[in-house]
């Protein structure tokens, strides 16, 4: 049975999702402060968590936060009033997989949990599986990407990507020299179609490569295809 954390200090809401989890045969355990979640968080593993984003506490922007910085991957559907573009494009930014406003529909929540766990389910045998060898690493120049811990270091130091940089990451290495338009990068990392919401596309990428490019402004990685979208190289050294 998958275990839900439902993280909400509204009485009603916390009701709601746990009656409707329960009879769809999730196993839900609930917190309501950011504090209590993410101790629960890291007391135990889930497979998801619907967290909401104003909670006593710390809010669930820094339960995100906290969480990914410890290296926890579990799936995170914010739950929010906001309704805001940028509030939703900085929640998906630090690490949340998917946001839902409200109000919302139980159906809608069932919906969006169900594809979220299927698509973390089904990238899990490709991130295990590599044609790399059995280390489960992949070396691209300086970089190598060990697939099996989820991590990547540049010249040896470990580089602190988000969950949602390493999947980029890996999805642009599997495909060196291919050019992908924003939409294609949406659909293969965040599972779905978002609505043309290319700009989250452009700060993950910006964010990529702070991280991983000498020089930011100069990409030897990942490069833009004016026009078209993004494509990474392999540096001839490499």
């Amino acid at each position: 049975m998958q275990r839900i954390l439902v993280v909400d200090d509204e009485p009603a809401i916390v009701t709601l999702l746990t009656y409707n989890l329960e009879t769809a045969n999730y196993e839900v355990v609930t917190a309501t402060s950011g504090p209590d979640a993410v101790k629960l968080a890291l007391k135990k593993p889930f497979d998801a968590i619907l967290l909401d984003v104003m909670l006593p506490g710390f809010d669930g922007v820094e339960v995100t936060k906290r969480l990914r910085q410890e290296r926890v991957l579990t799936p995170i559907i914010m739950i929010t009033a906001k309704t805001d573009e940028f509030d939703k494009i900085f929640g998906l930014e630090i690490g949340a997989d998917d946001y839902i406003t409200k109000p919302f529909s139980p159906r809608e929540v069932m919906a969006r949990l169900k594809a979220v766990l299927r698509r973390y389910n089904d990238a899990l045998p490709e991130t295990k599986a590599s044609d790399q060898g059995a280390n489960d690493q992949i070396r691209v120049g300086a970089l190598n990407i060990d697939l099996k811990r989820v991590a990547v270091y540049l010249d040896g130091e470990l580089v602190n990507l988000t969950p949602k940089e390493f999947e980029l990451l890996v999805y642009l290495v599997k495909r060196p020299g291919q050019v992908l338009s924003r939409d294609q990068l949406l659909t293969g990392v965040w599972g779905y179609d978002y609505g043309g919401e290319t700009r989250m596309v452009d700060i993950h990428i910006s964010h990529l490569r702070d991280k991983i490019e000498t020089d930011p402004k100069h990409p030897q990685y990942v490069q833009t295809v004016r026009g078209f979208g993004y494509r990474f190289e392999v540096p001839d050294h490499g």
